[in-house]
């Protein structure tokens, strides 16, 4: 059974309405503690994620300034992903890997976390970086040796003492180039307090290495100076050491440079950074790719109240679900259940389901009523076909069985016409069981057809002779019509069984001068053949049954000048096995029109 349904019927709409409802109650509850309880968290993951960035990035700045390349920097990587939970990977600007602290590296994101450069840097706090954008601890040739760390590091404790006597605390810090310097230092001297044996220079005094090294420095800015300016002037290097690392002070024409800035200044500041980097390019790592991992996912505790809001939300949610649930279920179940009450029930009783929904289930309960209501009629059919069977074959046997007592007895002589009279019953018994046998094989689908190309005039006109000496000993008049010469794919013994129990019937239902007409015409892919008489018709109350098996328009007819009433339902058969149907059109006092509609073919070719 097949109908529009409204959506709103719909029992798939009803569901998803219901999932979606569902859905969005569990969604917007979870979203709702999500925010509460994880807010906090996730601010402090953050800024702790921002922290050990930073951490792992100035770690990896200071081991390439401190070294001239990656080689081992793999226990660095390993150490800092302890710390941080994190998966650390250096790869070079051209993607090659250097080192992960992944013991089965899997692919990395297409763009890197950062980029590993201490000559260009201005992402730390690291102390001396903000002003040229190196890393203060890549010293390079400015580096001491022990003797000299030595030496100086005993010049910072004589000036740290000589301050202590004038009142002023210094502490005492090493640089990365191993120099020691006094914090706190300027403080002391600007107050005007301090003798001139605290600041007589000793402390600030360049070292062997760091005179070659300033040189290198000089000629490398001077020479950057004659690049981009016509009349470079001349600068002389010097170094003024302080806790925020190694800065030069320029000193050009034997003046020190003073008030702001010109654009000669800018262009000496450029040259001067660099050179720096120049210089110190040999002694620090190659620039290299940071990718940072996920790592480990937060871990937090809930407080009691979040903990109660969870519990009490998801209560909420499950006692929502259940109820909605159980109302949705038991709506739909009621027709269900009904149905396989009814389905349960003895065939005989016939069983009906009401029908008190108009969705699917409805749908549902009306074809199980239809179904009921057919398998009664069926049943019904049933018991007409044994009892027309019975009565089929009740009728030639018994007149031969009482012929045949009759003859035994000597009441009657087995003269020729009694032997034909017998016979011609037993002709009657044949074609029942024939008829029978037939439709047996149609409705197990073992009838076999044997296809061949056949033409349809050749058809009707063979049927036409068979039947020709009936039609004239009835008066009819028998004639036949094709419209070009059409070709069946088929069997031609059944189709000429099909069309001639066709005009079989058209005989016995045509009264004396009237007019059978068989005709053939190709429509399309097939081929229509029409047997049309000028008979007494059919009444249009009737002529859903023709087609039954033993049906007969006039109950009263004799089954011997009627039929066996299993013609029709054989044509039907026939039909349906060529993959053709057969339909009837009639009225009554008029006539009828049967036709059947075939596969046709293309004509075979001739030889």
């Amino acid at each position: 059974m097949s109908r529009d349904l409204p959506l709103r019927k719909s029992l798939l709409v009803r569901l998803m309405v219901t999932s979606v409802l569902v859905a969005v109650c569990s969604v917007a509850a979870t979203a709702w503690l999500a925010v509460q309880t994880t807010t906090r968290a996730i601010q402090e993951e953050q800024g702790q994620v921002l922290a050990d960035d930073t951490e792992i990035l100035r770690e990896l700045s200071g081991y390439a300034a401190t070294h001239a390349d990656w080689s081992d920097v793999g226990r660095t990587l390993h150490m800092l992903s302890v710390r941080t939970g994190r998966r650390i990977a250096l790869t070079t600007t051209e993607r090659v890997p250097v080192a992960d602290s992944a013991s089965r590296p899997t692919p990395l994101p297409p763009r890197a976390s950062a980029v590993v450069d201490p000559l260009r840097t201005d992402t730390y706090s690291e102390p001396g970086a903000q002003l040229s954008g190196i890393d203060p601890r890549a010293v390079g040739p400015f580096r001491l040796t022990s003797k000299d760390r030595a030496r100086v590091h005993a010049l910072a404790l004589v000036r740290q003492k000589c301050f202590r006597r004038a009142g002023f605390e210094t502490t005492v810090k090493t640089l990365p180039s191993g120099r020691s310097v006094l914090t706190g230092e300027e403080a002391a001297s600007g107050d005007g307090y301090v003798s001139s044996e605290c600041t007589d220079g000793k402390l600030n005094t360049p070292m062997p290495a760091e005179h070659r090294a300033l040189a290198v420095l000089t000629d490398l800015t001077q020479a950057c100076l004659a690049r981009t300016e016509a009349h470079p002037p001349q600068v002389f290097l010097s170094v003024g050491f302080s806790v925020k690392g190694v800065e030069p002070d320029y000193i050009r024409g034997g003046k020190t440079r003073t008030g702001h800035p010109t654009a000669a200044d800018a262009s000496t500041d450029n040259c001067v950074i660099d050179s720096r980097r120049q210089q110190l390019d040999p002694y620090v790592a190659p620039v290299a790719d940071l990718f940072l991992g996920n790592g480990t996912l937060p871990r937090f505790d809930m407080s009691s109240g979040n903990k109660a809001k969870v519990v009490g939300v998801t209560g909420l949610v499950l006692v929502l679900t259940v109820t909605v649930t159980a109302v949705v279920a038991t709506r739909l179940v009621r027709p269900l259940r009904a149905l396989t009450h009814a389905a349960q029930q003895p065939p005989e009783q016939h069983v009906r389901v009401p029908v008190t929904t108009r969705d699917e289930t409805g749908i549902l309960a009306e074809a199980f009523n239809a179904l009921t209501e057919r398998r009664e009629r069926l049943e019904a059919q049933r018991k007409a076909l044994v009892h027309d069977v019975a009565h089929e074959l009740r009728t030639p046997l018994t007149n031969i069985r009482g012929w045949l007592e009759v003859t035994r007895d000597g009441v009657v002589d087995p003269d020729p016409e009694l032997l034909a009279s017998l016979h011609e019953e037993a002709l009657v018994l044949q074609r029942v069981i024939d008829d029978l046998q037939d439709l047996a094989a149609a409705d197990a689908g073992t009838l076999r057809l044997h296809h061949e190309p056949v033409r349809a005039d050749d058809l009707l006109a063979q049927v036409a002779a068979a039947h020709r000496v009936a039609a004239d000993s009835g008066g009819v008049h028998l004639v036949t019509t094709v419209d070009g010469c059409p070709w069946l794919d088929a069997d031609p013994v059944r189709m000429r069984q099909a069309v001639g129990n066709l005009v079989s019937n058209a005989i016995r239902h045509t009264p004396a001068d009237g007019t059978i007409t068989l005709s053939a015409r190709a429509d399309g892919d097939r081929v229509v053949i029409e047997v049309a008489d000028t008979g007494t018709g059919i009444a249009a109350q009737d002529l859903p049954y023709v087609f039954d098996r033993f049906w007969r328009a006039e109950k009263s007819r004799s089954r011997r000048t009627g039929g066996s009433g299993l013609g029709l339902p054989i044509v039907r058969q026939l039909a349906a096995a060529h993959g053709g149907t057969v339909t009837a059109a009639s009225e009554k006092g008029v006539g009828s029109v049967f036709t059947l509609v075939l596969p046709g073919m293309a004509a075979p070719e001739d030889g």
